[in-house]
């Protein structure tokens, strides 16, 4: 949007897809706009847009003061899990390509130098300083490690690139074959669902232990599926609140894979992935979740 277009939603007094406020506090009424607009409530099919630090009469700028703590508070709000669908961020200020990074958590101005999720998100070769954040995919033509490899692939690079490059591998796996249900009926099955391979990955690649020199790996044998990641479960989650409660690791990196659609961050990931199995006639997926060093999911194929 230009900012050309942002003084003329600002003058549009009269516009009820527009909201402005001088406050920077009044979180009631934050919520009720976003959620209004990101609902459509006038029916318009168009985007609505909340002003803050804008006279509501007059449209005319208050000047306040666009703090690290008023964006993420803001972004608070955005990404409560309360307000659906997700609503866009718009920040219009005067600071550089390093200020804004910093806010966001992926420049250290101290050090001048990029933060742990900074290197990892956009490095041209992350491994250099971490060398285990790559993902090994191995197929195997058998039950075990000691079987003939049929298949093998490292998706390596910055992380941005090996997420986009994961998921466009997930989905040429597996594809579905005619599956008979009744005389009359079939109905389309895979060996795996695309998805739920796909979340347990994503959940992998999101809650490792990025000091480990150990790979995420997804290893494909006759009967199963083995999706490993270095670090055990972390913080509030034990083996008896799992997969219940949950907590964050890399919280950056969860924050940019969400903004990125690659995950939730509303604790569904892997629930998801159970009732996409079943559907699918899988057994559920299996978790071995009392080591600290390491989480294993296994699934087996359908009709195992």
């Amino acid at each position: 949007m230009s900012n050309e277009q942002i003084r003329g939603l600002l003058k549009d007094i009269e516009a009820d897809n527009v909201e402005r406020t001088v406050s920077t506090n009044k979180t009631d009424k934050f919520c009720e706009a976003i959620c209004a607009f990101a609902n459509d409530m006038p029916g318009h099919d168009t985007p609505g847009y909340l002003f803050i630090g804008a006279d509501d009469k007059t449209g005319e700028i208050a000047g306040i003061e666009v703090s690290d703590q008023l964006l993420q508070n803001l972004a608070g709000h955005r990404d409560s899990g309360q307000i659906v669908p997700l609503p866009s961020l718009i920040e219009e200020n005067d600071r550089d390509l390093f200020q804004q990074m910093t806010a966001l958590g992926f420049w250290d101005v101290q050090n001048n130098c990029s933060t742990n999720a900074g290197a990892l998100l956009f490095a041209e070769s992350p491994q250099n300083w971490f060398p285990g954040a790559y993902i090994q995919y191995v197929r195997f033509d058998g039950d075990g490690l000691e079987a003939d490899i049929l298949d093998e692939r490292k998706f390596t690079g910055d992380l941005l690139t090996i997420l986009r490059e994961l998921d466009a591998f997930i989905k040429t796996l597996f594809p579905s074959r005619p599956v008979p249900v009744s005389s009359l009926r079939e109905e389309q099955r895979t060996p795996y669902p695309n998805w739920a391979i796909r979340e347990l990955l994503m959940n992998a690649v999101m809650h490792r232990d990025y000091q480990s020199n150990a790979p995420v790996t997804f290893y494909w044998f006759y009967n199963r599926i083995e999706i490993q990641n270095p670090g055990g479960l972390f913080g509030s989650v034990t083996p008896e609140t799992f997969p219940d409660q949950n907590d964050y690791r890399n919280p950056k990196i969860a924050e940019a894979m969400k903004v990125l659609k690659y995950v939730n961050r509303f604790r569904r990931g892997i629930i998801r992935a159970q009732a996409l199995l079943q559907k699918n006639c899988n057994p559920p997926a299996k978790f071995t979740i009392n080591q600290p060093n390491y989480f294993l999911a296994t699934v087996r194929e359908a009709g195992s």
